[in-house]
């Protein structure tokens, strides 16, 4: 089985030259402990690896922190690190004693834990980078790049790039990105999916909220998939699992603290009075949505009434992993006022906004951009695009592209 390089290793490597400790965080089977286990292959300083999953090591680490450094001393991988948040501190006291960039690097799957613990013991000692399952870019072993409309940059990839048609692009989608499917390790789609929802999603909702009801938490599951690309409802996601609004909110939080969804927030400024409140809901893997929503195959999910959802889903998430693999946060939103007028994504970058809209066509019109006048205000107004099905890579107009799928 081939290792496929992920982008996001450069920024540990370098950041791995200034902090003590880099915390790498991340849903459960992205690929955090392949891929630091090979980096440590390559730095050959004899870095130990130890995971809290083992729950020998997980005991000890709670009831006797020092023993446990002194048994596993850096240059260390301590994997699942939320499981023993006691580590932190003697973590802390290492750090400030020992002059040791990249002594520890530490891996997490439940974010919102674990991030509250290093904000109180680490801060200022850890570099935090957020993994995801692979990006088109990184399975194609293309370089980096955060995604930005660039009339440039766009023209000297499409030049060098194969086009993908629009059934290629939706055996993408429904194949997803999770590094088991990629890579072929698992080859049966359908029992890795089923593995992966029982084995990890529901034993994280029941550590993090002690509440689990499997029956109402798969219908839960289910709801969410099918509202992927739509704004958040928690009163349909309790009606259909059956659950209350609370806990709806509850096991969606669980979701995103693990990594496995996460909310695009819609645009305002002092200019747009009108614009709604609400976030939007998405999957950084559409393999998972489709499994969840039972599309059998890709041309029926092309074909299918989810079909516009996935698309839009796979660009923005994978728009979503640009960011992430350099070590970046997107300035990534959407717009909605209450006159219906949408803007599928904004993105904010060097003081200017870009607007894009994603559409299931071979052929946008440029029509499709009329929203983009109500971008403005206190940025100036980027390039745009509407990223579509179409062969190949073209202009609308000056500031309008049309940017094929594959090309993100």
């Amino acid at each position: 089985m081939t290792y496929i390089a992920r982008h996001i290793e450069k920024k540990i490597t370098e950041l791995g030259k200034e902090y003590s400790v880099i915390l790498l965080t991340g849903q459960r089977q992205s690929g955090k402990t392949t891929m630091l286990r090979e980096l440590a292959e390559k730095e050959g300083a004899g870095r130990r690896y130890v995971s809290l999953d083992d729950l020998g090591e997980r005991d000890l680490a709670k009831t006797d922190p020092a023993l446990f450094l002194q048994l596993h001393e850096p240059p260390v991988i301590i994997d699942e690190i939320q499981y023993a948040p006691e580590l932190l501190t003697y973590v802390k006291i290492y750090a400030d004693e020992h002059v040791s960039p990249g002594a520890f690097w530490l891996t997490g799957s439940q974010i919102f834990r674990l991030m509250r613990g290093v904000g109180e013991s680490l801060a200022g000692r850890v570099a935090v980078l957020h993994m995801t399952p692979f990006s088109q870019r990184e399975i194609a072993g293309l370089p980096p790049r955060p995604f930005v409309p660039n009339l440039d940059t766009l023209l000297a990839e499409s030049r060098i790039s194969l086009p993908l048609s629009a059934s290629d692009m939706y055996s993408r989608i429904w194949k997803g990105s999770m590094p088991g499917i990629v890579s072929g390790r698992y080859t049966d789609r359908d029992v890795f999916y089923s593995s992966y929802v029982s084995t990890y999603l529901e034993r994280d909702v029941r550590e993090l909220t002690g509440d689990m009801d499997i029956l109402r938490f798969n219908r839960f599951l289910v709801s969410a998939a099918a509202r992927t690309a739509q704004l958040v409802n928690y009163s349909a996601l309790a009606e259909d699992a059956d659950i209350n609004v609370q806990k709806a909110k509850s096991w969606l939080d669980v979701l995103e603290a693990s990594g496995v969804v996460f909310m695009l927030h819609p645009y305002s400024n002092n200019t747009l009075k009108r614009t709604i409140k609400t976030p939007k809901l998405y999957f950084y893997d559409t393999g998972l949505v489709c499994y969840l929503t039972r599309w059998s195959s890709p041309d029926v999910a092309m074909e299918g009434a989810m079909s516009g959802a996935l698309l839009e889903n796979f660009v923005v998430s994978e728009i979503a992993k640009s960011y992430a693999d350099s070590g970046l946060v997107p300035a990534m939103y959407f717009y909605r006022d209450r006159d219906a007028k949408e803007i599928d994504v904004i993105l904010e970058r060097d003081g200017m906004l870009h607007p894009l809209e994603i559409k299931k066509t071979a052929a946008p019109d440029k029509r499709i951009t009329r929203t983009f006048s109500l971008v403005g205000g206190a940025f100036r107004r980027g390039t745009g695009g509407v990223i579509c099905l179409a062969p190949k890579f073209s202009a609308l107009n000056a500031l309008d592209l049309v940017v094929p799928a594959w090309m993100i």
